[in-house]
């Protein structure tokens, strides 16, 4: 025959009795150390016997996981396929299955159809289909297999041998037409078969069932590419210093004489994608680890609180959604959290349970960040940024990098937030804006923290990042609220942030169990919270006073009358306070309890004993440390009765370290 057969088209074709295929086989994998994106051409062949056909397979490019990921994409596996006889017009393609073994659980989304409840977006492409490799594959359109079950084997996509006058970019090609149908004619040519298939998923498999395998006889490459494939990269324990790996081996057994040299692949390295941290208003240090200290006593309204920093660990582990519509070009590296998603010819999928269609490889959104705040007293109001700024009060120049969303796993729109370098991303479920932060000449759009039981949590979409350098995006927060001391409002104590990518578990939205398996109603991306990063953001400290009294005695008939007048009711407008003093006692015999604490002093009352009653035998002095600003005391020495002694005196004052004194005295 004049065709050249290692050049093929496919065509969907259904009969209702089929020659019985030979015998399976199964061709296990062997070692081979990592290699490049292997050549897709597919060049013209011989009708001549050329001994085995054999193939090989081969990692693409192995790209960096992020170790907090559930469906992190892993590398491309490349099987490029060489020699073999040709076969002759109208014969039934043989099949092959492939399988591929990864040591962490497979996460692709889920996209099932009635017969293959398992049938997954990891996808099998033969030769190259619409990229921009030489020969007939690469030309031809993207076409689906409609049977993930069954593939291109009985009761599926079943494909034949054929000639056909089409011209691709060399010479005439290969096509498939039934044993019983016409010749493949420029009038009539051949319509390409499927070459497109997708994988099931099982734990830590996915495979792909009835492939057609046919020999490119004497020179050029038949190639099948697997791609798609998600993992739980946080099943891969992943060192600080040494990164994990993700492996993958290829098993086929097949219904042809075929000889696979394949491997055990790395298709992933692991390490943590995000390196969080609290830094100071300007931007200039860490964060204490307190955070900034508010008091109790003094009301806060909008106050700059802290900058959330979240920088990436390597260049591509921030990613906008997808870069063009669609990313359909076989083995191009988008760095996006979209992988390949195919052409016009794919259509869409609903999952069920869902309302919403898929393409294979797209994901609902952009890597998105989070701050979860806890511990929030009530009466606190928290305030963040609405796009990421260079310190609290001056927003990044130029567009945005990340934005506030409503939610972490509100979808994207599904056409129409593709690419960067946009001011505003349209199709991103974005925050309001409900006002400013800062002063007034520099102010940035701010939007407050839904807080429900003292916990809280924003939420950002990166929508513009570079790959190749490293990415550190800052978020501004704020705080208010109105001091009521008296009513101990708000309490004190430390209120924390965790940071992290979401969505994670702790949103509510799925489980650790199954966000780390494949699903179809849940979105994508997805990551675990067990690298999170939680630090203190601010502290709310009670107001205090610190008053010493330089001499205490209760020995040799002297004894000492101690007195704490809380005077914060006045006629100047000071917030009332109230609260307790701890008495510490330093000297001889001080008391076998310390510190003494008084029962709550309310606002313009005295509390007054003597040191027989709390320390008696002391001979010191004392710290009264008040939970109340304005507090004033007065010390009387005296022997009892005052027959013969007595001295009166005002304790001091005491600055506390990092404290500043509630009013200006002269002690």
């Amino acid at each position: 025959m004049k065709e050249n057969f290692d050049r093929f088209k496919f065509a969907l074709y259904k009969e209702k009795e089929m020659p019985e295929f030979r015998k399976w086989i199964t061709v296990l994998a062997g070692l081979a150390l990592f290699a490049g994106l292997a050549s897709a051409q597919v060049g013209a062949g011989s009708p001549t016997a050329t001994g085995q056909f054999s193939c090989t397979s081969n990692a693409a490019v192995t790209p960096t996981l992020r170790a907090e990921g559930y469906t992190e994409v892993v590398g491309d596996i490349v099987i490029t396929c060489t020699g073999g006889t040709p076969q002759a017009q109208g014969v039934m393609i043989p099949t092959a299955n492939f399988t591929v073994f990864l040591n962490a659980p497979v996460t692709s989304r889920l996209l099932p159809t009635t017969a293959s409840p398992t049938a997954s977006e990891a996808l099998l492409l033969i030769d190259e289909p619409g990229s921009a490799e030489g020969g007939y594959g690469p030309a031809v359109p993207q076409t689906p297999c409609s049977s993930a079950a069954f593939g291109a084997g009985v009761g599926g996509c079943t494909e034949y041998v054929g000639a056909s006058t089409v011209v691709g970019p060399v010479g005439s090609n290969n096509a498939a037409v039934p044993v019983t149908g016409p010749a493949c004619t420029a009038a009539a040519p051949c319509a390409p078969g499927a070459n497109v298939f997708q994988g099931i998923v099982t734990g830590f498999q996915v495979a792909f069932f009835g492939i057609p395998v046919l020999a490119p006889s004497t020179t050029g490459s038949r190639v099948y590419r697997i791609t798609n494939v998600r993992v739980d990269a946080n099943y891969i324990t992943a060192g600080s210093s040494t990164p994990g790996q993700v492996l993958g081996s290829v098993s086929v057994s097949s219904s042809t004489s075929l000889t696979l040299t394949t491997s055990t692949l790395t298709v992933g390295f692991v390490q943590a994608g995000l390196n969080a941290s609290v830094k100071n208003g300007s931007n200039t240090a860490t964060a204490s680890s307190s955070g900034t200290t508010f008091n109790q006593c003094s009301s806060a309204t909008t106050s700059q609180v802290a900058l959330l920093s979240y920088a990436e660990n390597f260049g591509t582990a921030f990613k906008i959604r997808q870069q063009t519509s669609p990313q359909n070009i076989p083995g191009t590296i988008y760095n996006s959290e979209s992988n390949f998603v195919p052409g016009a010819n794919f259509t869409s999928i609903t999952a069920p349970g869902t309302n919403i269609s898929y393409l294979p490889g797209q994901a609902d959104y952009a890597t998105r960040l989070k701050a979860t705040f806890t511990n929030v007293p009530s009466g606190v109001s928290i305030f963040v940024s609405t796009r990421d700024v260079t310190n609290s009060f001056v927003a990044t120049a130029g567009n945005p990098q990340a934005v506030l969303v409503v939610g972490e796993t509100t979808s994207d729109s599904a056409s129409t937030d593709f690419g960067m370098g946009l001011a505003v991303q349209p199709g991103l479920p974005t925050a309001s804006q409900t006002g400013t932060g800062g002063p007034s000449t520099a102010a940035i759009g701010i939007a407050p923290v839904t807080i429900s039981a003292g916990t809280g949590a924003a939420v950002w979409e990166v929508v513009n990042t570079n790959p190749a350098t490293i990415d550190t995006i800052l978020f501004s927060v704020f705080i208010s609220y109105t001091a009521s001391p008296a009513t101990n409002s708000p309490a004190a104590g430390a209120m924390t942030v965790t940071m992290s990518f979401a969505p994670t578990p702790s949103g509510g939205a799925f489980t650790a169990t199954s966000g780390a398996t494949a699903q179809s109603a849940l979105t994508i991306p997805r990551f675990s919270d067990s690298l999170d990063t939680t630090k203190s953001f601010a502290t709310v400290a009670v107001c205090t006073t610190a008053l010493l009294y330089p001499y205490v005695i209760n020995v040799n008939g002297f004894d000492t009358g101690l007195a704490i007048a809380n005077t914060s009711t006045d006629p100047f407008g000071t917030t009332a306070q109230q609260g307790t003093c701890s008495l510490y006692f330093y000297g001889t015999a001080p008391p076998t309890t310390i510190p003494f604490v008084t029962p709550i002093v309310p606002t313009g009352t005295v509390y007054a004993t003597t040191a027989s009653t709390v320390a008696p035998g002391f001979d010191g002095y004392m710290i009264a440390s008040c939970n109340f600003q304005y507090a004033h005391g007065l010390g009387f020495v005296t022997d009892v009765g005052a027959r013969n002694l007595s001295t009166v005196y005002l304790p001091l004052i005491l600055v506390r370290p990092g404290a500043t004194l509630p009013e200006a005295l002269n002690n």
